[in-house]
């Protein structure tokens, strides 16, 4: 399905009556985050835009190959925008403290894929048949026929590809492969992207797989896998939040699983969960929804107040529910 070509008309041309833009992601930025963000403003910044990218948490290491200029940085007070844009971000609230510096600003455009996105802008480009927002971003240049560089094109195929899991997640569509084809056509680098973002990661983040291999569970029936990754354990292994992105898939992958489920201390009395579903018949996006978060159907999460046993309970619970009415 396309997209109403009348919204991506008014996205642009609200584009290209601003002059000082600021392009926002969300906490904890991923692949398809990060990509969308930097191939926008680098696209932007060719148009001669004054662009600027914030996000409240620090990229990924493995994406600072795509920001080697130092483009996304922490907000700043006191600056004012004919233009703010946010990227894959599902609500306002997902742009974390971000959010409070960019209320100063003349438009609110929402660019995203997720389902769950609750229509905060002022104009609103929310697509959830597409896989990744990346791929929102590279129509959106080509319908303003905004030359797509060879920079573009490295984080462009980055969003595209690590929301999609390398092409294997379910909701890869036939258009997806024509856009990645577009994007090596137009100079993607796929041996660097590959290496830096699939084959190359810090020794603490082979620690933390080694605690997840020592300490995930399964239960009702091995059909569910979860594990808990507290302050402590990344204390212990030297590890980043930012290195947790994809370390659900390890026990995702396990045979007879169809949720896996990642419990994560925020705080004493605050979980962050992230859930992902091998079923089409377990909506995770819908059990993630009960705990006011959400996502895909096929990958969600929420930030859940209460003991930790408390939340493990009841997210399990719902879980366990989901899964028996779906047999």
């Amino acid at each position: 399905m396309k997209p109403h070509p009348k919204i991506i008309d008014r996205i642009i041309e609200s584009i290209r009556e601003s002059q000082t833009i600021c392009i926002v992601g969300h906490i904890r930025p991923d692949g398809d985050c990060v990509g969308s963000q930097l191939g926008l403003a680098i696209a932007l910044r060719n148009e001669g835009k004054s662009v600027c990218c914030w996000n409240e948490d620090r990229i990924p290491e493995k994406y600072n190959f795509l920001d080697q200029d130092g483009t996304i940085q922490k907000p700043k007070r006191g600056l004012t925008f004919d233009c703010v844009i946010a990227a894959d971000a599902a609500s306002f609230e997902r742009l974390g403290s971000v959010g409070q510096f960019v209320l100063d600003r003349k438009l609110l455009i929402n660019i995203d894929h997720h389902e769950s996105n609750t229509r905060y802008g002022d104009l609103n480009w929310v697509s959830a048949r597409e896989p990744s927002t990346g791929e929102l971003i590279f129509r959106l240049l080509k319908i303003a026929k905004w030359p797509i560089t060879k920079r573009i094109a490295d984080c462009l195929f980055t969003a595209v590809s690590t929301d999609t899991g390398s092409f294997q997640y379910a909701t890869t569509r036939p258009g997806t492969y024509h856009v990645a084809g577009e994007l090596v056509r137009r100079g993607a680098d796929l041996a660097k992207i590959c290496n830096e973002v699939y084959q190359s990661y810090p020794i603490s983040r082979a620690r933390l797989l080694r605690h997840i291999y020592s300490h995930f569970r399964l239960t009702h029936d091995d059909q569910i896998a979860y594990f808990w990754l507290k302050k402590a354990d990344f204390a212990r292994t030297g590890a980043e939040t930012s290195d947790t992105e994809g370390l659900i898939d390890h026990i995702r992958a396990i045979a007879p699983v169809v949720v896996a489920c990642v419990f994560e201390e925020v705080e004493p009395k605050l979980t962050r969960i992230s859930l992902r579903s091998k079923s089409g018949k377990v909506n995770v996006n819908e059990i993630a929804a009960q705990f006011g978060g959400g996502g895909h159907p096929a990958a969600a999460g929420a930030r859940i107040p209460g003991s930790p046993l408390s939340v493990q309970r009841r997210v399990i619970a719902a879980v366990k529910k989901a899964l028996n009415a779906a047999r």
